[in-house]
């Protein structure tokens, strides 16, 4: 086991990841910068360093600074979280040249798998169900157009090395591909240094369905259900689920075996997930690898009572697992709303600023977390998220009872966060019931805003 890991990251996943490490018997070293001084991980790591400026540029995405510190504490083996530097395959190399264990999948992984074109064409070779669509990039519009007429309209052009929704255009008709095309690259180049596009068929009101991955270096790989990521804004997802209310046993496990198998030809080693979108008639097809932990991890772990970042950690340090799948079935169920610092009656423009008061969730099947703290200042720079609140109950309808009384308890004042919005979302009858989409907000978002709204005023006169 390691001596000591450096967590190259902030916020409640630095602080997650400390945790994990303390209840391990691993030293911890955290990294910050100039902004960060008094943050929750600076505070509770077993040593800290700072790495530079606010920006994150200059401090938690300066490879060069990070390595330096867990060069001049010792660290034997670095963190990345997710985000920043969690699926760049450089850094990975070099923590491997420096000596360093990089608790992750390897850096060839990474890069085959962070290209989406080239998964596509790996996990094709797999035998994973893909999306009708180009083999690989498109070099012009001429050959989009082809593509496109040869599988039908509608279809999405999408940035190889995208996210997050950038670079991504759909096109429903021959008349608007040109455009279309010009306007995903050019936004590609910017968002990723690289204008590069392929092209998909376009799944109407699909369902965004994630299998959770660990594989270890003796060539074990288990999967531990899946996540319902639906809801979600501009690709953005905001609440998640698990088990999803569409996926019974039989679904699960031929999705899971699926993924397993994906993960296997690859070589796959550490924590990681496959994400497919899944159609109205359970028809499922593969969209893309996370190589690395994600933000939802926590129903997972709630729901099938395993601890993601231990196995990471372990597996990095070359244990086998020992997790089989005949042990893995979910208990109950487990819903996770992302707590955003933004104001989802302004177009959720971010909503940086002092935390005047706090009071958080507590109870049965209760879990929060988080980095903040009263009188946290959240700053400007970074990602909007600071806390993510988690119920588990025995099954889904309790457990939205549940989401209703904690999120009615977190109080967060000071700012302008989305605990309003997930308060109106979960008692939509779409919601209650299982039955929406990944365009499910597009068409209510009005509506929520309205409530909310109106909730606002009401709560202003009692005042």
């Amino acid at each position: 086991m390691f001596k000591k890991i450096l967590i190259a990251n902030r916020g409640e996943i630095a602080l997650r990841i400390i945790r994990a490490c303390k209840e391990i018997g691993v030293k911890t070293v955290a990294v910050y910068s100039t902004q960060d001084a008094t943050a929750s991980h600076t505070i509770f790591a077993d040593e800290s360093v700072c790495i530079g400026p606010p920006e994150s540029t200059k401090s938690y995405l300066n490879k060069a600074s990070i390595l330096s510190a867990a060069e001049i504490t010792g660290a034997d083996a670095v963190h990345p979280g997710y985000g920043f530097l969690a699926e760049n395959a450089e850094f990975a190399e070099m923590c491997d040249t420096c000596g360093i264990t990089f608790i992750g999948p390897s850096a060839d992984v990474i890069r085959k798998m962070g290209d989406k074109a080239v998964a596509k064409t790996t996990m094709k070779k797999a035998g994973v169900p893909g999306v009708p669509g180009s083999d690989g990039i498109v070099e012009s519009e001429e050959e989009a157009m082809k593509v496109a007429k040869e599988i039908g309209f509608p279809v999405i052009l999408k940035a190889v090395a995208g996210g997050g929704g950038k670079g991504m255009r759909i096109v429903r008709d021959e008349q608007s591909l040109s455009n279309s095309y010009m306007m995903a690259s050019a936004e590609a180049d910017a968002g990723f240094g690289n204008p590069d596009l392929y092209v998909e068929k376009y799944i109407e009101s699909p369902r965004h369905i994630e299998i959770q991955l660990l594989g270890d270096k003796f060539g074990n790989v288990v999967h531990l259900g899946e996540r319902e990521c639906s809801i979600q804004r501009r690709h953005q997802k905001l609440i998640e689920e698990a088990p999803s209310p569409v996926v019974d046993e039989k679904l699960r496990k031929k999705m899971g075996d699926v993924a397993v198998k994906g993960a296997k030809f690859v070589k796959y080693e550490s924590a990681g997930t496959i994400e497919f979108l899944l159609d109205s008639s359970n028809n499922f097809y593969f969209m893309e690898m996370n190589t690395r932990i994600q933000v939802e991890h926590p129903v997972t772990e709630m729901v099938y009572g395993v601890d993601l970042i231990k196995e990471q950690i372990r597996i990095a340090a070359g244990e086998e697992m020992k997790i089989r799948q005949k042990d893995l079935y979910p208990r109950g169920h487990s819903i996770e709303c992302r707590i955003n610092a933004e104001d989802p009656v302004n177009n959720f423009m971010p909503s940086p600023g002092e935390i005047t008061s706090l009071h958080f969730a507590g109870g049965p099947g209760i879990r929060i977390d988080t980095h903040i703290y009263n009188s946290y200042r959240v700053p400007p720079f970074y990602d909007s998220l600071i806390a993510k609140l988690i119920v588990h109950a025995r099954n889904r309808s309790e457990a939205i009872n549940r989401l209703k009384r904690a999120l009615h308890e977190f109080v967060i004042e000071g700012i302008k966060t989305t605990t309003p919005f997930h308060q109106q979302v979960i008692q939509t009858p779409e919601f209650v019931e299982g039955d929406f989409d990944t365009h499910f907000l597009e068409k209510i978002y009005d509506k929520i805003k309205e409530q909310i709204e109106t909730e606002e005023s009401r709560l202003e006169i009692k005042r």
